[in-house]
């Protein structure tokens, strides 16, 4: 098996109400988020098929609306939203980073 190939994008924007403190779930805060995808791209590549890989604007709108869902507690959860949205494309989320510039972030 070939190792997987990656596509990382960084430093997505939402603005979302998560969190467990009152001004949190009322005024909202940023949350920027980082997400790498492994992938065997290597029939993508040969066919230079989009639908053989994953697209990087869908993924970064699913991303952004897993983050800017139903308002949650904690930063876990919405990292977890973030590690598994939908995708067209069967991939796996080696790594999610989601976090609030005030508030630090979890990987």
């Amino acid at each position: 098996m070939n190792p997987l190939d990656q596509i990382t994008i960084t430093g997505l924007r939402a603005k979302a109400h998560h969190g467990v403190f009152d001004e949190e779930r009322r005024n909202g805060q940023l949350f920027i988020v980082d997400v790498t995808v492994s992938l065997d791209f290597s029939k993508a590549a040969a066919s230079d098929d989009l639908g053989l890989t994953i697209h990087y604007g869908e993924l970064a709108e699913e991303v952004i609306a897993a983050v800017e869902s139903d308002p949650v507690d904690l930063i876990e959860t919405v990292a977890e939203r973030v590690a598994c949205p939908p995708r067209s494309a069967t991939g796996h989320c080696d790594a999610a980073q989601a976090g609030s510039p005030d508030r630090g972030c979890v990987r």
